[in-house]
């Protein structure tokens, strides 16, 4: 009885080592499933924003902007898709790439800053103050005279209205069928 328990073993042990010989030859060997194609593009899209927008506004105005980013970003995709002799399959990602608000005066043509309220932009926005000149301490023991008449300055202009746009990108993926 212990002859044949040593050679059922044997044979099991045997079974196991050619089966994983099997699956290691069948991992190794090469496949013919054919990779998959894809085209990435940059979707992009500037609409008008109210310089002074609250936040719910600024927040409607992005996702405009963003559902025009994707509209370009389609349009980029299948016009790639029918040269390389494709058509365009699903959308595999989406990345949302930020955006940006610029203001500019109508009758100057140079910046304006914005004044309203920020959407989301997907990524932290940093605020630049403007440098502010500080006056040097006066030397002591002197003065300085005193203007018997002073300049008088004409009435500043009234600002002209600016125009705000706000700016987006959008990073997206297409399957190629």
């Amino acid at each position: 009885m212990r002859r044949s328990a040593l050679a059922a073993t044997l044979a099991v042990a045997a079974g196991l080592v050619v089966a994983n010989m099997l699956g290691i030859a069948s991992a190794e060997a090469p496949t013919t499933a054919t990779p998959l194609r894809s085209v990435s593009v940059e979707g992009v899209a500037t609409v008008p924003i109210a310089q002074n927008a609250n936040l719910a506004a600024a927040t409607a105005v992005y996702r405009q902007a963003m559902a025009n980013a994707i509209a370009d970003g389609q349009s980029k995709a299948e016009f790639l898709a029918g040269k390389a002799a494709g058509t365009l399959g699903s959308v595999q990602s989406i990345v949302e790439g930020g955006g940006s608000i610029g203001c500019t005066s109508a009758e100057q043509s140079t910046y304006v800053e914005y004044e309203g309220e920020r959407p989301d932009f997907g990524a932290p926005t940093t605020t630049i103050s403007p440098l502010h000149a500080v006056a040097a301490p006066a030397a002591q023991g002197v003065s300085r005279p005193k203007l018997k008449h002073p300049k008088k300055h004409p009435a500043a202009k009234k600002a002209s209205a600016a125009t705000c746009t706000l700016s987006t990108a959008l990073a997206l993926s297409y399957a190629l069928n």
